[in-house]
């Protein structure tokens, strides 16, 4: 797949809640597409805000500009705090963002490990972005998901009833989602490469890495 007029972008995988196993589509194109790569956020069973976005801006530092993030489910509302705690001017490093199955933190009850990326960002996002979702999802009404959409200034995608759009789902390598990062392509310019970061640790007490300090809200 040939992006056009951004050059050679990196997709970066942002899976969500208990990262993505082996069948999941996001592992699948990792393993397929020399084009893309995942953010490894860590602590994926016991997640924080301010580490995965602390984590998530150190892996996008770190890419080779301009990068295209395919998130799911908590990824998305990571990209969405990442882009309104830290931001970038428009179009560079991200260049764009595909945000699929967006689960509605605010709600409580599905998971309660969700309940501290409340509340769900609204900020319109710096990017282009296309929001995907299934009308039965357990973890957000097409209510819900429009309204992130909306707030973020998503193009929003409505697949029918494909549960969490994850593994559970059946999708195998989800050519519907990888000609939806086709259109993103189309959507967007050329980034230039990203500046040198400052060491900072990390969040989960494994390393050091690349990032900024996040703002206390």
């Amino acid at each position: 797949m040939t992006a056009h007029g951004i050059g050679s972008p990196l997709l970066l995988t942002v899976p969500g809640l208990n990262g993505s196993g082996p069948n999941h589509w996001q592992s699948r194109w990792e393993q397929e597409r020399s084009d893309c790569a995942r953010a490894e956020l860590g602590c994926w069973s016991s997640p924080r805000r301010n580490s995965w976005v602390t984590t998530l801006d150190i892996a996008i530092r770190r890419a080779p500009a301009p990068v295209v993030l395919v998130a799911h489910s908590l990824g998305c509302i990571t990209v969405a705090w990442w882009a309104s705690l830290l931001g970038q001017p428009p179009g560079w490093p991200v260049a764009g963002a595909l945000l699929v199955a967006p689960p509605y933190v605010e709600a409580g009850g599905v998971d309660a490990r969700l309940a501290g990326f409340a509340p769900v960002p609204r900020a319109a996002l710096p990017f282009p972005s296309i929001v995907v979702a299934s009308r039965d999802d357990p973890y957000a009404t097409m209510d819900q998901m429009r309204d992130m959409a909306g707030g973020w200034l998503s193009e929003f995608v409505d697949i029918g009833e494909c549960g969490h759009i994850n593994a559970e789902s059946g999708l195998g390598d989800w050519q519907e989602g990888q000609a939806l990062v086709q259109r993103l392509f189309e959507m967007v310019e050329d980034s230039a490469p990203p500046p040198e970061s400052a060491m900072i640790p990390d969040f989960c007490g494994q390393g050091h890495g690349t990032g900024r300090a996040l703002p206390r809200l």
